[in-house]
């Protein structure tokens, strides 16, 4: 058995513990939500300081060239880029992921369209539990197009080969499962979907900043992603999107706005794209919660994905472990994968009442989440979780599992 005191030295020993400095957490929580909102980088208040009293308050609409807002979306881009395995110029900040997802899914479509012999390639292939907005987008474009096109929904990763074929369009999947925490392979599914002629969409919301990335070797060709949860971007903080050097020429959908124009104060009446990543872009950035984003960035320079992902596992297997030792007795059941190849930076358990224990949970201090239907979410951030927050954190569980600490008839809060 790990006792308390063996978690304290697994701290003493972590060379990433010194992170934990760069955040402003509350003194007193347990904070393992990581994977819905990043905590704060103390680096944000007086970022957020500076961009509002000095660069908006005192020189103004002089900030766009000044500060470099006009260029801010790329420049993002470019930082981030390191951490999703792109390069310099491949990826801009700018919107929400719905919105990004749906420019890269027309885009795909339209290059499969626009391709010799791809007339039958109508098919969208996603998972049915992928993230509802993921499919609400695909759902939504397939219908306002009216040509044919529909969406395939499989059960199971293990039916996506099977259901990708010759009139497979598109692949769009999420690289780890919001609910289970799942981590596809993306370097095989990319390869197979390609062997059969389809083009390949990434959401990486729950593997950016989580888990190592590398699209250029996996050979995707879009992806999209939040900025708010494992980058620590801030809340409703713009996601970002990446293009494949290979597409960025023939990147094109609905939504063009001057943002993306070749040469945007020409004030051209005729829409005319960049010829690099700023095609991707459509409108007037927000630049206050974009210029955020760059404080949780400059964290990851003081470390590696690799260090980062070794002590992910080192946190998820010691709270796989501590709860199915300690919480065996209950009806609790783990639905992330054991396997590391397999699995994210979250765990999430099965439990009947598991919305009213997370709910308990949170009032004692220990933050989770729930996910339907009957999951109690764990999120992992090695930035700055420790392994004596894990040790608590299960500690609180057991109580509230053994003296039943939860009110079976909690009612609902918006958000859970």
């Amino acid at each position: 058995m790990i006792s308390r005191n063996d978690t304290l030295v697994m701290d003493q020993q972590d060379v990433l513990a010194c992170l934990r400095d760069e955040f402003s957490l509350p003194a007193g929580i347990i904070y393992l939500d990581g994977n819905s909102l990043g905590a704060q980088p103390k680096a944000a208040a007086s970022r957020a300081a500076a961009i509002i009293e000095q660069e908006w308050g005192t020189d103004l609409i002089r900030s766009w060239n000044q500060a470099g807002w006009f260029d801010l979306a790329v420049t993002l881009g470019d930082s981030l880029a390191p951490l999703i395995g792109a390069g310099a110029g491949e990826v801009v900040v700018t919107d929400n992921t719905s919105v990004n997802l749906f420019k890269a899914l027309a885009a795909a479509l339209q290059i499969q369209a626009a391709q010799k012999n791809t007339a039958n390639r109508r098919v969208i292939v996603t998972e049915r539990s992928n993230f509802p907005t993921d499919i609400y987008i695909a759902q939504g474009l397939t219908r306002w197009l009216d040509k044919g096109y529909s969406l395939c929904l499989v059960d199971t990763p293990d039916e996506l080969q099977a259901a990708i074929t010759d009139d497979t369009a598109v692949l769009m999947l999420t690289h780890v499962n919001y609910r289970t925490g799942q981590l596809l392979d993306m370097q095989a599914l990319t390869r197979h979907a390609h062997d059969q002629g389809a083009l390949v969409i990434w959401d990486l919301c729950h593997s950016a900043g989580a888990v190592p990335i590398d699209l250029a070797m996996a050979g995707a060709d879009f992806a999209v992603g939040c900025t708010y949860k494992y980058l620590n971007g801030g809340p409703g903080s713009p996601a970002f999107i990446w293009v494949a050097p290979e597409h960025q020429l023939q990147f094109s959908h609905p939504l063009s706005g001057w943002w993306g124009h070749a040469a945007p104060f020409n004030m051209d009446p005729t829409f005319k794209p960049a010829p690099s990543i700023r095609c991707a872009l459509s409108g007037t950035q927000p630049i206050v919660s974009q210029a955020l984003i760059q404080c949780g960035l400059d964290v990851f320079g003081k470390t590696t994905m690799q260090a980062l992902r070794v002590k992910s596992l080192a946190l998820t297997d010691l709270f796989i472990q501590l709860v199915e030792t300690r919480c065996g007795h209950h009806p609790v059941t783990l639905v992330t994968p054991r396997d590391h190849a397999q699995r994210g930076s979250q765990v999430s358990f099965e439990h009947p009442h598991a919305y009213a224990i997370i709910h308990s949970l949170i009032e004692q201090g220990v933050i989770g989440d729930y996910r339907e239907p009957s999951i109690m979410r764990f999120g992992f951030t090695p930035l700055y979780t420790r392994f004596v927050d894990v040790w608590d954190a299960v500690e609180c569980l057991v109580d509230t599992l053994n003296q039943k600490k939860y009110n079976v008839n909690q009612s609902r809060n918006s958000v859970t």
